[in-house]
C-alpha cells in the first residue's frame, strides 16, 4: 500500500520517509527499531542511574514555576519526592505543562537523571498519571532523519500494522518445530513489545525468516544443478608454463592451484571461490587454470565488473601468454559493432581461446564453441541469475570465482553457499607493506605538502571522500567540493581530476585512462576506485572522513597503492573523536592483513555493511546479524537446503516464502553495479 494511505503522512513526510528507504507500508512495518527504552521498571530516586533514563513514581510537593532567562526561552520547574528523596523536574519551552500538574498529584515520570551540585534533576521528562500510554511500556527508538520525530514513526508504524495484511512467510511446520510465533504477532511485538519475553520471540522469528530467505536464495542456484562436469587431464605443458613465469609462485599460490587442478581433474563441475588479499596473485592462478583448459581443448571466459578492470586483465593475460599460441580477446560494451561481430564469429568457430569481458559476455549473442572454464573476478558485483547465465553457455563448465574482499569464514559460508573455498593467505615476496597513518583535519596542510613532494618525485596519488555532493546536514567532504577547494588552494599547477559513480561510463573511462597514463597526477574519487584499478606509479592514498567507511572498505581502498616498487602511504583523515572510531583507525595503522581487519570490522560494526550492497551484491539484512546470530544461522542452513533440494517451494504452505525469495532475487539483481 502507498504511504499516503496512512493518516498523518502527507507529501513532506513521505519524502522524509523515502530518505530512510521507506517507500510503502510494507517498508514501514519492516523499519525495525534500532533500540528500546524499558519504561516498565519503577525505581527509587536513590537507585536511579545518573546520566541514564529512569522511571520514577513521585508526588508533586511544590507548584510549578516558569522563568524566562532570555528571549524565546522558558524553563518550567517543580519539586517532587518519591517519599524518601527530592527531585527537580524541569521542562524547556513548555510553560503550558504546569496547567496539568497540581500540588500533591502523583505521577509517573520518565527521563534522564542528572545532578547539579547536590540537587538531583530530571530534564524534560515524560509525565503521566498511569501506565499504558508512553509510560509502562517497552518503547521503540528508531533511526531518524531531520524533520521526522520518533513519535512520528511510532504513530505511522502503529497505523500501518493495523492496515497491512501481514501474512506468514515461514511455513507452519517449520515455525512449530523451531518455537516461532506468527508473523503478525512478531511484527507487532518487534515494534510495540507486550513484554521482554515477547520481544525476544519476535526478534527470533523475524531473524529466522530473514536468514531463511537469504539461505534459500543462495542454495537455489547450487543444490539442484547437475554437477556432472568436464574431466580435465594433466599436461606437462601446463607446468612448463608455470615454470616459465618470471617469478616463483608462493606456497599459498601453489596450494590453491593444486586444489583447483584437483577439481578440474574430477568429473564433478568445479565450483570454487578463491579469496586472496589485494596483490596476492589471484590473476596468475586464474591464468594457469585457463592454460590447463586450453591444452584440454576448451575455451575459457573471464568476466570482470568494469571495462577498466576487464582491460587490465586482458593486458595482463596477453603479457603472460606472449610466448604461447593462446588467443586472447577482449569484449566490452564500448567496442564498435563490427569488432563485436568479428569476436562473436571467431568465438563460435573456436578461434578465440580466452574471452575477457564485462557483462557483455552474458548477452545471448555470445556463443562459445566449447567453453570449459568460467572465471568471474570480484563476483560480488554480479547477481545470482547473471552468474548462472554464463555457466549455462556450456555443458556445466568449471566455475572459478575470485575476490579480493577478505571475508571471515562465517560470512563466506553465508554469502557463497556450497562453494568450495581456497584462500591465498600470503603475499608474493617483495610486496611492500603500506605505511598507514590516521590523523585529524589539523594535519591537512602537512598532508598536501607531502603529496606535492611525491608528485614532484614523479609519483601519483588518490584522494577519496564518501560523498558526491556536499550535504547540508552532514559535516562531510564531497568529492566535488573537496576537488574545487584543494584545486584553488593548493593544486593550481597540478593535473588533477575527479571521478564518481554517477558519471557516464565513457567519461569515467576517459579520466581513468588518463590517470593510468600519468596524464593526471591526483585522482579525486568516491569509492568507485575501490575495485580493480592497477596504477603501479600511484603510491599515496588519502581518505577524508575515514570514519565513514568500514575497515574492509578502507583496506580495499588502501590496496590501490603499493602495487609498484615505490614506497607507499595511506593517510586516513578521521573526523570523529569517538573511542570506537579511534580504535578502528588504530587497527588500520597496525595491520595490513585483510582477513584480520575484516574479522575486526565484523566485531565492531556487525555484518550489515559487510554483507550489504556495497560489497556482496546482497541486500543488507534488516534485523539479523551474521556475527551475533551464528547459532541461529546454523539452524537455518540445513532447513533452507532441504527446502530447495526437495523442491518444496511449489508445495502448499510455501507460496509466501517462494514469493519472498523471488523479491529477494529481484533486489539482488537491482543492486548489480556494472560500471
Amino acid at each position: 500500500m502507498e504511504l499516503k494511505t496512512i493518516k498523518g503522512i502527507g507529501p513532506k513526510k513521505e519524502k522524509l520517509l523515502n530518505k530512510l528507504g521507506i517507500f510503502n507500508t510494507l517498508d514501514l512495518i519492516e523499519y525495525y527499531p534500532r533500540d528500546y527504552e524499558d519504561r516498565t521498571k519503577v525505581v527509587k530516586i536513590e537507585e536511579a542511574t545518573l546520566g541514564d533514563f529512569n522511571l520514577l513514581r513521585i508526588k508533586i510537593v511544590s507548584p510549578c514555576k516558569t522563568s524566562y532567562p532570555r528571549r524565546k526561552m522558558s524553563i518550567t520547574t517543580c519539586r517532587a519526592t518519591d517519599g524518601y528523596n527530592n527531585i527537580i523536574l524541569k521542562w524547556f519551552n513548555n510553560p503550558y505543562i504546569k496547567s496539568n500538574i497540581k500540588l500533591n498529584d502523583i505521577f509517573y515520570v520518565y527521563g534522564k537523571i542528572s545532578k547539579n551540585g547536590r540537587i538531583i534533576e530530571m530534564d524534560s521528562p515524560i509525565i503521566e498519571k498511569s501506565f499504558g500510554n508512553k509510560i509502562g511500556k517497552i518503547y521503540p527508538q528508531y533511526s531518524l532523519t531531520e524533520g521526522l520525530t520518533n513519535n512520528d514513526l511510532v504513530n505511522f508504524i502503529g497505523r500501518a500494522i493495523k492496515n497491512e495484511n501481514i501474512l506468514d512467510i515461514i511455513p507452519i511446520e517449520i515455525s512449530a518445530k523451531n518455537s516461532l510465533i506468527n508473523r503478525k504477532l512478531a511484527i507487532r511485538n518487534i515494534h510495540f513489545p507486550e513484554s521482554m519475553k515477547m520481544l525476544v520471540a519476535a526478534r527470533k522469528t523475524l531473524k529466522f525468516e530473514e536468514l531463511l530467505i537469504l539461505q534459500a536464495t543462495i542454495n537455489l542456484d547450487t543444490i539442484n544443478i547437475d554437477r556432472k562436469g568436464i574431466k580435465f587431464k594433466d599436461y606437462d605443458k601446463v607446468y612448463s608454463f608455470i615454470d616459465s613465469l618470471p617469478f616463483v609462485l608462493t606456497d599459498a599460490q601453489n596450494r590453491v592451484l593444486d586444489e583447483i587442478f584437483k577439481d578440474m581433474n574430477s568429473d564433478t563441475s568445479m565450483n570454487r571461490l578463491v579469496q586472496g588479499d589485494v596483490g596476492s596473485g589471484k590473476t596468475v592462478i586464474a591464468a594457469a587454470a585457463m592454460v590447463k583448459a586450453y591444452y584440454n581443448g576448451y575455451q575459457s571466459a573471464m568476466m570482470a565488473p568494469t571495462e577498466i578492470l576487464a582491460t587490465q586483465h586482458y593486458n595482463t593475460l596477453k603479457e603472460l601468454f606472449k610466448n604461447t599460441n593462446i588467443e586472447v580477446e577482449l569484449l566490452k560494451g564500448s567496442l564498435k559493432s563490427s569488432k563485436k561481430e568479428e569476436i562473436y564469429r571467431k568465438l563460435k568457430d573456436g578461434n578465440i581461446d580466452i574471452l575477457v569481458g564485462t557483462h557483455a559476455i552474458l548477452e545471448d549473442v555470445v556463443d562459445f564453441k566449447n567453453i570449459g572454464l568460467v572465471i568471474t573476478d570480484e563476483q560480488h558485483r554480479f547477481g545470482v541469475k547473471q552468474r548462472a547465465k554464463i555457466s549455462k553457455k556450456g555443458e556445466n563448465p568449471d566455475t572459478l570465482i575470485m575476490t579480493a574482499t577478505p571475508i571471515p569464514r562465517t560470512l563466506t559460508l553465508v554469502m557463497y553457499g556450497d562453494l568450495d573455498i581456497s584462500i591465498i593467505d600470503s603475499l608474493p615476496p617483495g610486496r611492500q607493506e603500506i605505511d598507514t597513518f590516521a590523523v585529524n583535519m589539523n594535519y591537512e596542510e602537512r598532508i598536501i605538502k607531502f603529496i606535492k613532494k611525491q608528485i614532484n618525485e614523479g609519483r601519483q596519488g588518490y584522494i577519496v571522500c564518501p560523498l558526491i555532493e556536499e550535504s547540508e546536514k552532514l559535516d562531510l567532504n564531497s568529492v566535488v567540493e573537496l576537488f574545487e577547494r584543494l584545486k584553488n588552494e593548493y593544486f593550481q599547477d597540478t593535473e588533477i581530476a575527479f571521478i564518481h559513480g554517477k558519471m557516464k561510463n565513457d567519461e569515467k573511462d576517459s579520466i581513468m585512462n588518463k590517470f593510468i597514463n600519468n596524464e593526471i597526477k591526483i585522482l579525486f574519487s568516491t569509492t568507485v576506485i575501490e575495485v580493480g584499478v592497477n596504477v603501479v606509479n600511484a603510491n599515496i592514498m588519502v581518505i577524508y572522513n575515514a570514519e565513514r567507511f568500514g575497515l574492509s572498505q578502507l583496506h580495499q581502498l588502501r590496496g590501490r597503492v603499493g602495487r609498484g616498487s615505490h614506497k607507499s602511504y595511506c593517510i586516513l583523515i578521521n573526523g570523529s573523536y569517538s573511542k570506537v572510531s579511534r580504535e578502528r583507525m588504530r587497527i588500520m595503522e597496525s595491520s595490513n592483513d585483510g582477513f584480520a581487519i575484516s574479522k575486526k570490522d565484523l566485531e565492531l560494526r556487525g555484518s550489515g555493511d559487510i554483507i550489504g550492497t556495497k560489497q556482496s551484491g546482497l541486500p543488507s539484512l534488516k534485523i539479523a546479524n551474521i556475527y551475533d546470530d551464528i547459532k541461529l544461522l546454523e539452524k537455518v542452513q540445513p532447513i533452507a537446503k532441504s527446502i530447495i533440494k526437495d523442491n518444496l517451494l511449489s508445495k502448499d504452505g510455501y507460496k509466501n516464502l517462494n514469493n519472498e525469495i523471488d523479491k529477494f532475487i529481484d533486489k539482488i539483481n537491482n543492486n548489480i553495479i556494472f560500471n
